[in-house]
């Protein structure tokens, strides 16, 4: 019995003719066309005939006005660079810490996000108000790159300045769960679309320089810090735009590149851990050890948690969630060692704020990662399904801006 035939006899199994649909789409429109032919007067086939022809109608009068979001991008990529350029001479000037350059990109970033997700006006006050009054207090520190507690204080602001970039992302939900997923996943994206658009501007950069070179023109100079430095500003609130449209390279590529780093890294570490043990280095004694220890713990962290926020809401668990939750043993087992060496330091030479900072943010780092893991445990026992997980990430957030906003605010004022 040919297609033709097998439309009209299934013309009341709607069923049946969404299962021929996909199972050839290609056959089924070539064959749909002689039944419909056949049938002109079948409203199933109308609706079938529409399904398969459908095409969107523009409006003619919209089509050469640009975008409202398009426009917003312009402008803020605009204000962006011109800020950015403008902190830049200050910190030439070393009138202003280099750290300031965060408030030529960030809040622009907050404010593509406030435009396109309007927030009530608590939410927007508050984001107002924590950006100016970071600024200011970052400013009023004495500018010495000496002191142990204003490094730690430039070190921790862009943190608590990337929670507020969190909170204009999510908005009124910025309780919920999945909207704070989403602003993970938004990094991920926005940090291989900046990075992939970043390398073709450097090639520009580098051939610009090169054929001015053959007129016996040096530019670097000129040309890094007036376009360079402008463009590099501005490409982030592009990103943030293609990002945030649904850009479908980033989100395609992102799944893939989680999936490829989860068992590298479990690997790469696995081997340097042994590694270190046989050849004897002590994380008690050693101090820079100390530090790549904790330099490994954040990576392990990140990675793992971006390897999660990709997995997906499946509740088929695959090969994939066990070397997240391996990666999670090793980040907790590094961590402990870590806090175990940090206490001991503690107690032989005393309270620093290095210290006392390093310490804060690994038992921060140690909660969550219980936190992880036993949620993980329960996934991977049936008992639970992936959100749980994902709620010991999202709403742990919070946290690292507080502490962040503690070591930046508090941290100069009691380690004078």
């Amino acid at each position: 019995m040919d297609n033709n035939h097998l439309f009209i006899e299934n013309i009341d199994n709607p069923h049946e003719l969404e299962r021929m649909f996909r199972k050839d789409p290609k056959a089924f429109k070539k064959s749909f066309s002689h039944a419909w032919e056949q049938n002109p007067n079948s409203p199933v086939f109308a609706v079938w005939y529409e399904r398969l022809h459908f095409k969107e109608v523009e409006n003619t009068d919209k089509a050469f006005l640009p975008q409202k979001g398009f426009l917003l991008m312009g402008i803020l990529a605009i204000l962006a660079g011109i800020v950015t350029r403008v902190i830049f001479h200050f910190v030439e000037q070393e009138a202003i810490a280099p750290i300031n350059l965060a408030f030529g990109i960030l809040p622009f970033i907050a404010a593509y996000f406030v435009y396109k997700n309007p927030p009530k006006k608590k939410v927007l006050y508050t984001l107002i108000s924590m950006f100016l009054i970071s600024e200011v207090f970052l400013n009023l520190l004495p500018l010495d790159f000496n002191k142990d507690s204003i490094i730690l204080a430039y070190l921790h602001l862009p943190i608590f300045l990337w929670v507020l970039v969190g909170l204009a992302f999510t908005g009124n939900d910025y309780s919920i769960g999945n909207t704070r997923l989403g602003y993970l996943k938004f990094n991920l994206e926005f940090g291989i679309l900046y990075g992939s658009m970043a390398i073709s501007g450097m090639l520009l950069a580098l051939l610009t320089m090169q054929l001015f070179s053959f007129v016996a023109l040096d530019i670097a100079d000129f040309y890094f810090r007036n376009i360079v430095l402008f463009g590099a500003a501005g490409l982030s609130i592009v990103a943030t735009h293609l990002v945030s449209n649904n850009l479908k390279i980033a989100k395609n590529i992102t799944p893939y590149i989680a999936k490829i780093f989860s068992p590298l890294v479990l690997v790469t570490l696995l081997v340097y851990l042994i590694t270190a043990i046989g050849v004897g280095e002590n994380p008690f004694l050693d101090r820079n050890f100390l530090l790549a220890f904790n330099g490994i713990l954040l990576f392990v962290l990140v990675v793992t948690i971006f390897s999660i926020t990709e997995s997906g809401t499946e509740e088929k668990k695959n090969m994939f969630d066990y070397i997240n939750f391996a990666l999670i043993v090793l980040a907790l087992i590094i961590d402990s060692v870590a806090l175990s060496a940090i206490v001991f330091r503690l107690s032989s030479y005393g309270i620093t704020p290095n210290r006392l900072a390093v310490l804060g943010v690994n038992l921060l780092i140690w909660a969550n990662l219980i936190w992880i893991m036993l949620s993980y445990i329960r996934f991977l026992q049936n008992k639970t399904g992936p959100s749980t997980i994902q709620d010991a990430i999202t709403k742990y957030l919070p946290i690292y801006g507080l502490w962040a906003a503690f070591v930046t605010f508090v941290f100069p004022l009691i380690f004078k």
